[in-house]
């Protein structure tokens, strides 16, 4: 289990392995927030955070809500807001400790344009 937290540590976030991979997406959300994606399946994802030190932006088709720390303003995860089963989440990848993470592939995905993986 890697474990993960915001930069005050108000949202711990633990995911059960090593991503294989984590996705650099250029859409117009993903690229402002600076984020780099791991994904999971939601069952396998731990978020552990105090009531209200969390607050979700949901925007577009409304599919998703991108959770970040309320005190430090990180951006934790994104969940789906209708989960079915074998749902996955994204989780941040820039909050775990580089050297925990290795040398694992970052893949770069067009979502401003064409939604396919360029590499």
């Amino acid at each position: 289990m890697l474990s993960a937290t915001c930069h005050c540590g108000s949202v711990r976030v633990s995911i059960p392995r090593k991503p294989r991979s984590i996705t650099n997406c250029n859409c117009s959300i993903c690229r402002r927030y600076g984020t780099l994606w791991a994904y999971y399946k939601q069952a396998d994802v731990r978020v552990e955070a105090a009531e209200g030190a969390t607050a979700s932006y949901v925007w577009g088709d409304r599919h998703l809500a991108f959770v970040r720390c309320t005190q430090c303003g990180c951006v934790s995860h994104w969940q789906a807001l209708k989960p079915g089963p074998g749902a996955r989440m994204g989780v941040n990848a820039r909050l775990f400790d580089p050297a925990a993470l290795g040398d694992v592939h970052i893949r770069l995905l067009d979502g401003a344009d064409t939604w396919k993986v360029l590499g």
